[in-house]
């Protein structure tokens, strides 16, 4: 019996029908809670741009897609993901070769994080749940709160804020609170 090797974390390109991009993403988000593929599918990533219009002198600022009818997903690929995102409405397959894709190379991605702009970054979990973390940005800025959960793959927190006398539940990035 042949011993199965962790599979290698990548960057996957997904195809999709144009102009549902935003959708498939949604879909898989969802399908990833929904089936706990958390441990395998980390990201889902439709890549835009900002893209300036002036129209009657006015400057409009919106996202244009950078390749339209893509989606780009990071994960390990088993029999499991691969089903989950293979199968996700919307989805038509994955960019490779034959049956087998093909993950982007890390400079490929690289290329892509800095034409949109934004900085691969890698969240450190240094939070605990039951741990209180004071709000350093957003429209709850200076509330105090206890982490009820945390989202590692998202780099995202939970966070129970005291507002009007109860507790209400407010997700947050990690960047966005320090510790007490």
């Amino acid at each position: 019996m042949a011993m199965e090797s962790k599979p290698e974390k990548g960057w996957y390109v997904v195809h999709t029908y144009s102009g549902y991009e935003n959708k498939v993403k949604a879909n898989l988000e969802k399908r990833v809670d929904s089936m706990n593929m958390g441990d395998k599918i980390y990201r889902v990533l439709v890549p835009v741009e900002e893209e300036i219009q002036i129209k009657d002198g006015k400057k409009k600022v919106s996202p244009k897609k950078i390749y339209p009818g893509y989606v780009l997903v990071e994960m390990q690929i088993t029999e499991d993901s691969w089903y989950v995102v293979r199968n996700t409405p919307g989805v038509t397959g994955f960019v490779g070769s034959g049956t087998k894709p093909i993950p982007l190379q890390e400079d490929e991605i690289r290329k892509i994080f800095k034409y949109m702009g934004v900085e691969e970054r890698k969240p450190r979990v240094e939070f605990k749940v039951h741990e209180n973390v004071r709000v350093t940005s957003g429209p709850f800025e200076n509330f105090i709160g206890t982490i009820e959960e945390i989202y590692p793959q998202k780099g995202k927190l939970k966070v129970n804020v005291s507002m009007f006398g109860r507790e209400t539940p407010v997700e947050l990035d990690f960047d966005q609170v320090v510790k007490m």
